[in-house]
């Protein structure tokens, strides 16, 4: 079974196209597949111009990506979804109730990820495990301020206020590579 990841933003233009081209870098050498989608997307649009620079920018051609809208059998077939808003991870969970427990915004498993002890179980794969020890975290962590969970949409924005998102989106993917390589 090969684990998956989903981001999932609004559009599925800007933020969660960005985290998926930013995760296949950053977890190339792991054995995790990574997608997008967008809770109110219109199937096959291309990437927002200053999102796909960022995207070619880390070596990728963005060229052939297409928006797709949110189903529940993509929540269902993701291993961990995470994304760019709490209003989001909401709509997840309600279209796949299932999906809770490995739902998280992008931000927040960044900080629970940051601060997990690796925990590995035998036959335990490392995404799996990665999530076990950011889930087991969040019992240690102070609540963060709501806002502190939400990744500003830089739509209508300068490219400047892409690179800040793609910054901040990387910024909280770190620590789930990190993670991953520690419990894999």
């Amino acid at each position: 079974m090969v684990d998956r990841v989903l981001f999932v933003c609004h559009a599925n233009l800007c933020r969660s196209p960005m985290a998926e081209y930013l995760a296949r870098r950053l977890l190339a050498d792991r054995p995790v597949t990574v997608a997008s989608a967008g809770t109110d997307a219109m199937d096959g649009l291309t990437m927002h111009p200053y999102a796909m620079e960022i995207a070619a920018e880390g070596g990728a051609d963005p060229a052939a990506f297409r928006s797709r809208g949110l189903r529940p059998e993509f929540l269902a077939d993701a291993t961990l979804v995470l994304t760019a808003t709490r209003r989001q991870r909401s709509v997840c969970t309600a279209l796949a109730p299932a999906a809770l427990h490995r739902t998280f915004t992008l931000r927040q498993f960044g900080r629970l990820a940051a601060a997990a002890e690796p925990q590995t179980e035998p036959g335990d794969d490392s995404l799996r495990a990665a999530i076990a020890a950011a889930a087991h975290a969040r019992g240690r962590l102070q609540p963060a301020a709501p806002d502190a969970d939400d990744l500003r949409d830089p739509i209508g924005g300068t490219a400047a206020d892409f690179r800040r998102c793609a910054e901040e989106i990387e910024r909280s993917l770190r620590p789930l590579a990190a993670l991953i390589g520690a419990t894999g």
